[in-house]
């Protein structure tokens, strides 16, 4: 017997269940400080690149280094956010941002900034083990898929502040003081975690079969991670390469990087309604993510097609529906997990980071090998199979189901 909608039964802390947002609003703060070390030094590429005087590909390792950290850490993470206060979780994970944006900036060579996207990615793994316990504790089952739909909105809304500065500042500053000004936002976001708390009680499950310890859950919860993980890497490949993609389709630079910004705001604006509406019918939540990936599939494979008007149809499907499944894959998995909020965070940030860190040096090494069309139709395929690992996933939870 597995978990079903019905099978949970979530205890409340004494306070007020209507005033959770302020501490959600806390976590999503965090979460983009937390980011802001990769993408911040990702939208700095070409400055830091001839100013440390290493190759793209060098480069390219660094970064993903920031990801694969942020993976492996899971694991450890939600150890952490099981035994920690959420705001003592949240202040370690903004305290690192800060000292790796510092280590970054004052880095003199390609070894140091890669020790610091490794701290950043550390500290990143915090954030999500700590939202899934916080949501899980704080927020009313009926928000439950806008409460995870706003921490993947923070995901999307992330590379926005490190593209302003690498616009606005890198240039007459200098890119060390770019990296420095992002700063801004660990430091606003270790304040504020203390807006997190849960309250003397978290979520319980009921009956204490459905705490997901058997091997039916074990098994979904694998193939939905490895779901996760297939189309992060498909669907990161377009993100990462966006605007080069757009050039290859025909598009000016300026308009190409103008398309990037706009699917990014189309990205947060998805996640934040398919939360809103995923909580009218949360039994729903799988077949929504397994629909948002075959969008993403999709329009990878009009990017593929190589003409401007595909480029824009599919950018937007492959960047904002197909990134849009995130928030929604963590409210399945919550509900899966009850009572484990941190345990939930943590496996769908294994998915999520693992193909984070695959993605961008996967992509650029199979484009040089076989161009990128052919590519993007990989990536299209790799989309495809993240879907039937998730349908193979809710497939067999609705065989357990009595």
């Amino acid at each position: 017997m597995t978990t079903t909608e019905t099978d949970i039964e979530t205890v409340r802390p004494a306070e007020r269940e209507g005033r959770p947002w302020a501490g959600m609003g806390a976590i999503v703060l965090t979460s983009v400080a937390a980011m802001t070390p990769a993408f911040g030094t990702a939208a700095l590429a070409t400055p830091i690149e001839h100013g440390l005087g290493v190759s793209a590909t060098g480069f390219g390792l660094a970064l993903s280094g920031f990801f694969a950290a942020s993976a492996l850490g899971s694991f450890a993470a939600k150890r952490v956010a099981a035994r920690l206060p959420v705001p003592v979780v949240l202040t370690a994970a903004g305290a690192i941002a800060l000292a790796a944006l510092a280590l970054a900036a004052a880095a003199g060579n390609l070894a140091v900034l890669a020790a610091a996207l490794l701290v950043a990615g550390a500290g990143n793994a915090l954030v999500q083990p700590a939202a899934g316990r916080y949501i899980g504790a704080r927020v009313p089952r009926g928000r439950l898929s806008l409460a995870t739909g706003m921490v993947s909105a923070a995901l999307g809304a992330a590379p926005l502040v490190p593209g302003l500065l690498a616009g606005f500042a890198a240039g007459p500053l200098g890119w060390r003081a770019a990296l420095l000004l992002g700063a801004v936002l660990p430091v606003l976001a270790i304040p504020a975690a203390f807006l997190a708390r849960t309250g003397r009680a978290a979520a319980v499950a009921r009956p204490p079969a459905a705490t997901g310890g058997g091997r039916p859950v074990g098994r979904v919860l694998v193939l939905w991670t490895l779901a996760a993980g297939l189309a992060t890497i498909g669907s990161n490949a377009a993100a990462s390469y966006f605007v080069q993609l757009g050039t290859h389709s025909g598009l000016s630079t300026a308009l190409a990087g103008l398309m990037q910004s706009l699917a990014g705001v189309v990205a947060v604006a998805v996640r934040l309604a398919a939360g809103g509406f995923a909580d009218r019918a949360p039994r729903r939540n799988p077949a929504l993510v397994i629909a948002m990936m075959l969008s993403g599939a999709a329009g990878l494979a009009l990017v593929a097609a190589g003409s401007p008007a595909a480029f824009v149809a599919g950018a937007l499907l492959a960047v904002a529906g197909g990134w849009g499944w995130t928030g929604l894959l963590l409210a399945a998995v919550m509900r899966l997990l009850p009572g484990q909020g941190e345990r939930a965070g943590a496996t769908v940030q294994i998915g999520l980071f693992g193909g984070a860190a695959v993605a961008p040096l996967a992509f650029g090494a199979a484009s040089s090998a076989l161009g990128v069309p052919a590519t993007v139709l990989i990536a299209a395929l790799i989309v495809l199979a993240g879907a039937a690992s998730m349908l193979a996933g809710t497939a067999a939870l609705r065989r357990e189901a009595p």
